[in-house]
């Protein structure tokens, strides 16, 4: 009764009206009906002026046109009805906007609001998650929240991820593994270290971004607004007419009555906010509604080759040694060299060369005056060394001796000069994703005519990914600047540009719509694309794409859906079929329909489930701490 005041009033009129008929006063109800409509009336029409403002002419003008002509012709019982339409409209648009927003407000309650700080000899202190800064220690209790990200400073903890990657198995970290708010702790309390606060951690961005993307107005929901109104004008006309016709003023108030087209103005945003809500659940975080609509008709889709169409996470399969360094140099002092330059390098590969030493248990070097030159590689004095390691003509270009090695399909070169001599190279292989070759031919199957491969690699790497992937067309050796200008040239669009790392944002925003892996990708990137994929699982690419369609069928429908029954409601009420209570009363199925017809976005069809379960559970792992930046393409 307090949330919806004038739905508890009209249905209170309504009774007393009732009672008055049934006692035999009819005159008292006809003028208690009478004078609350015309209150309420008075009321709409002032916020119908303010409406003016927003483009919404329509909904407000036809419901006082209704009710006031209604109560001209003596049909109280109508403008009782058609009030009541009016205010239940909002009743209704809550119930529904509840509805498509359910995953996002599960995403906000979610929120973390308390942190417990250790302080040493002191028992932990409850403060709020805003006063957290990087360095201070937390408890997290059982099934608590994390509450900032951080790193875990217990032994050992199991963490339920599936907030921020849709990822139903709980997942397990040691001691010194990277934790992200928003992750709910397993049986045991932990102990954490925070690295950021909480306005910079995970699950606050991703809190922002849903906020973003739940204010956003779609270009469909404004072009519904618009349609306001045309049909406003239609529905005046055909009244207007319909009463010199009949010569009937009864006529007019029958066509007004059955014409207020609350669909118009609910359904599309319901629609969208549904299909959003859908997309959360996926683990895909769409920045605003608007993007929808570009995914529904995306006809181009690009990708990046490292962390992207690959797993990401190359492995060492050989060291290689050149020609006149064999006597100087061991398999394991070059691995040792590179990982050492590589140590506080950015870019993915780095980690695998890296891992590689620790694997073979070599001891990294202190590496000072380190620098690295974006996409190309890093040089670093190691020791008593000066490395350079990177792609082969950044290190051609700076080492005497070059040689260059023989690779097959799919394998990358790291290439390593010491104190200005080519020395050798890590051979190493990145495989495609296990699930890149279905999703490509979902986004052929979804429309998705053309295909693309930048990436900063050689030539025959890139052929042979994209050869292996389906993609139609690739460019080799690509700087951030050339992916841009590639992106900029293509002709079939809207273009879909999908990728992780520092060096694809540009390319990202430059997108028609941008995709970033945001689940082991960079923040840089996140920021700049339109989606971010929580789950680190290629085949939500081609899932996005169908909600973003599905969705637009669903808001489409909708909107005509409401158009087309209040039309045909409009031309029989002008025929004298339909009496002004019972075009009332059918106004209100109308509006009831349409509006559950805009909440089918919540789900999809059953073709539209891309990956089977048994993809998305493999493709999910730890997340690594390291800032990512991607395609720097040795070979």
């Amino acid at each position: 009764m307090t949330r919806f005041p004038l739905v508890s009033a009209t249905l209170f009129v309504g009774v007393g009206v009732a009672v008055l008929l049934l006692s035999g006063q009819p005159a008292a109800a006809q003028l208690a009906a009478s004078g609350y409509a015309l209150a309420v009336a008075v009321f709409r029409a002032v916020t119908m002026v303010r409406g003016l403002f927003h483009g919404r002419l329509g909904i407000d003008l036809l419901a006082v046109a209704a009710i006031g002509s209604t109560v001209a012709v003596g049909e109280y019982i109508a403008s009782l009805i058609v009030v009541l339409m009016l205010t239940g409209g909002e009743a209704l648009e809550d119930f529904a906007h509840g509805r498509a927003t359910k995953e996002l407000r599960a995403l906000l309650d979610r929120s973390p609001r308390t942190a417990h700080r250790e302080t040493p000899g002191l028992p932990p202190e409850d403060i709020p998650v805003a006063d957290v800064v990087p360095g201070d220690f937390l408890l997290v209790r059982p099934a608590e929240t994390v509450p900032v990200d951080g790193t875990l400073a217990s032994e050992a903890g199991t963490f339920d991820e599936a907030a921020l990657t849709g990822e139903s198995l709980p997942v397990e970290r040691v001691l010194g593994d990277r934790l992200l708010s928003g992750t709910v702790n397993g049986a045991d309390a932990i102990r954490m270290r925070a690295t950021a606060t909480a306005s910079n951690s995970q699950y606050s961005q991703i809190v922002a971004l849903v906020q973003e993307a739940a204010a956003s107005r779609a270009p469909m929901v404004r072009l519904a607004d618009r349609y306001a109104v045309p049909f406003t004008l239609f529905a005046f006309a055909l009244a207007g007419v319909a009463w010199f016709l009949s010569q009937d003023p009864a006529r007019f108030a029958q066509v007004l009555v059955v014409a207020t087209p609350c669909p118009l103005l609910i359904a599309a945003p319901v629609a969208f906010l549904a299909g959003t809500s859908r997309a959360a659940h996926a683990g895909i975080i769409i920045k605003n509604a608007g993007t929808l609509e570009q995914l529904s008709r995306v006809r181009t889709a690009v990708f990046d080759k490292t962390g992207t169409l690959t797993s990401g996470h190359p492995t060492l399969l050989h060291v290689e040694i050149a020609t006149g360094a064999e006597g100087t140099l061991t398999e394991d002092r070059l691995l040792q060299l590179a990982a050492s330059a590589e140590q506080y390098s950015s870019h993915v590969l780095a980690g695998s060369v890296i891992e590689a030493a620790a694997a073979r248990g070599l001891t990294l070097l202190p590496a000072e005056n380190a620098s690295e030159h974006a996409t190309d590689g890093v040089s670093a004095d190691c020791g008593r060394y000066t490395v350079i390691v990177g792609k082969p003509a950044f290190v051609r270009a700076r080492t005497s001796g070059f040689q260059t090695v023989d690779l097959v399909s799919g394998q990358l070169g790291i290439y390593i000069g010491v104190d200005g001599r080519y020395v050798g190279a890590l051979v190493m292989s990145d495989p495609l994703r296990a699930n890149a070759v279905d999703t490509l031919a979902a986004l052929r199957r979804l429309g998705v005519s053309e295909t693309v491969l930048l990436t900063g690699d050689a030539s025959s790497t890139a052929e042979h990914i994209a050869d292996e992937a389906g993609i139609t067309r690739f460019i080799a050796d690509c700087l951030p600047v050339d992916k841009v200008n590639e992106v900029a040239a293509l002709s079939l669009r809207p273009v879909m540009m999908v990728g992780d790392g520092v060096n694809d944002a540009p390319v990202l925003a430059a997108a028609d719509v941008g995709i970033a892996m945001g689940a082991k990708g960079s923040t840089a990137a996140s920021e700049s694309a339109d989606v971010v994929l929580m789950l680190d699982d290629l085949s939500r690419v081609a899932t996005a794409v169908d909600i973003g369609q599905h969705t637009i069928r669903v808001a489409k429908a909708s909107i005509w859906t409401g158009i087309i029954l209040s039309v045909v409601l409009m031309i029989a009420a002008s025929l004298g079929m339909v009496p002004a209570v019972a075009g009332a009363l059918l106004q209100e199925v109308v509006d009831l329909a349409t509006i559950l017809n805009a909440l089918r976005a919540l789900g999809g069809r059953r073709a539209s489930r891309i990956s089977p379960p048994a993809l998305i559970v493999a493709s999910s792992g730890p997340v690594p701490p390291q800032i990512r930046s991607s395609d720097r393409g040795y070979s």
